[in-house]
Protein backbone atom coordinates (compact mmCIF):
# COMPACT_ATOMS: atom_id res chain seq x y z
CA UNK A 1 0.00 0.00 0.00
CA UNK A 2 1.43 3.34 -1.01
CA UNK A 3 -0.35 5.52 1.56
CA UNK A 4 0.24 4.15 5.03
CA UNK A 5 -0.90 5.68 8.30
CA UNK A 6 2.67 6.73 9.00
CA UNK A 7 2.92 8.56 5.68
CA UNK A 8 -0.38 10.36 6.33
CA UNK A 9 0.81 11.35 9.80
CA UNK A 10 4.06 12.66 8.32
CA UNK A 11 2.17 14.77 5.77
CA UNK A 12 -0.18 16.17 8.42
CA UNK A 13 2.75 17.02 10.74
CA UNK A 14 4.64 18.78 7.97
CA UNK A 15 1.81 20.79 6.39
CA UNK A 16 -0.81 20.99 9.14
CA UNK A 17 -0.91 23.38 12.05
CA UNK A 18 -0.35 20.61 14.61
CA UNK A 19 0.10 16.84 14.85
CA UNK A 20 -3.57 15.93 14.73
CA UNK A 21 -4.56 18.61 12.23
CA UNK A 22 -6.10 16.55 9.46
CA UNK A 23 -8.79 18.96 8.36
CA UNK A 24 -6.97 22.15 7.50
CA UNK A 25 -6.90 23.11 3.85
CA UNK A 26 -3.10 22.93 3.70
CA UNK A 27 -2.92 19.39 5.02
CA UNK A 28 -5.71 18.24 2.70
CA UNK A 29 -4.01 19.82 -0.33
CA UNK A 30 -0.76 18.09 0.62
CA UNK A 31 -2.51 14.73 0.93
CA UNK A 32 -4.30 15.19 -2.40
CA UNK A 33 -1.03 16.18 -4.07
CA UNK A 34 0.69 13.04 -2.77
CA UNK A 35 -2.16 10.88 -4.07
CA UNK A 36 -2.19 12.70 -7.43
CA UNK A 37 1.55 12.08 -7.85
CA UNK A 38 1.06 8.39 -7.14
CA UNK A 39 -1.86 8.04 -9.57
CA UNK A 40 0.02 9.93 -12.27
CA UNK A 41 2.89 7.47 -12.00
CA UNK A 42 0.45 4.56 -12.17
CA UNK A 43 -1.18 5.95 -15.29
CA UNK A 44 2.18 6.33 -17.03
CA UNK A 45 2.58 2.54 -16.96
CA UNK A 46 -1.12 1.61 -17.28
CA UNK A 47 -2.44 3.91 -19.98
CA UNK A 48 -5.83 2.21 -20.35
CA UNK A 49 -6.82 2.21 -16.68
CA UNK A 50 -9.85 4.46 -17.01
CA UNK A 51 -11.09 4.00 -13.44
CA UNK A 52 -7.83 5.41 -12.13
CA UNK A 53 -8.03 8.21 -14.68
CA UNK A 54 -11.47 9.19 -13.36
CA UNK A 55 -10.23 9.07 -9.76
CA UNK A 56 -7.28 11.27 -10.71
CA UNK A 57 -9.55 13.87 -12.32
CA UNK A 58 -11.78 13.94 -9.23
CA UNK A 59 -8.77 14.45 -6.96
CA UNK A 60 -7.45 17.27 -9.14
CA UNK A 61 -10.87 18.94 -8.95
CA UNK A 62 -11.01 18.61 -5.17
CA UNK A 63 -7.52 20.06 -4.81
CA UNK A 64 -8.42 22.94 -7.11
CA UNK A 65 -11.52 23.76 -5.06
CA UNK A 66 -9.51 23.75 -1.83
CA UNK A 67 -6.85 25.98 -3.37
CA UNK A 68 -9.51 28.41 -4.58
CA UNK A 69 -10.97 28.45 -1.07
CA UNK A 70 -7.54 29.26 0.37
CA UNK A 71 -6.96 31.96 -2.24
CA UNK A 72 -10.26 33.66 -1.32
CA UNK A 73 -9.77 33.38 2.45
CA UNK A 74 -6.06 33.92 3.04
CA UNK A 75 -3.75 34.71 0.13
CA UNK A 76 -0.59 34.31 2.23
CA UNK A 77 -1.44 30.72 3.24
CA UNK A 78 -2.32 30.02 -0.40
CA UNK A 79 1.02 31.29 -1.68
CA UNK A 80 2.90 29.43 1.04
CA UNK A 81 1.33 26.05 0.25
CA UNK A 82 1.91 26.53 -3.49
CA UNK A 83 5.56 27.27 -2.85
CA UNK A 84 6.03 24.34 -0.43
CA UNK A 85 4.42 21.80 -2.75
CA UNK A 86 5.86 23.25 -5.94
CA UNK A 87 2.48 23.67 -7.62
CA UNK A 88 1.87 26.00 -10.55
CA UNK A 89 -0.93 28.51 -10.54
Amino acid sequence: MYLTAEKKQELFEKYGKSNGDTGSAESQVALFSFRIDHLTGHLKTNKKDFATQQALLKLVGKRKKLLNYLKDRDILRYRAILKELGLRK
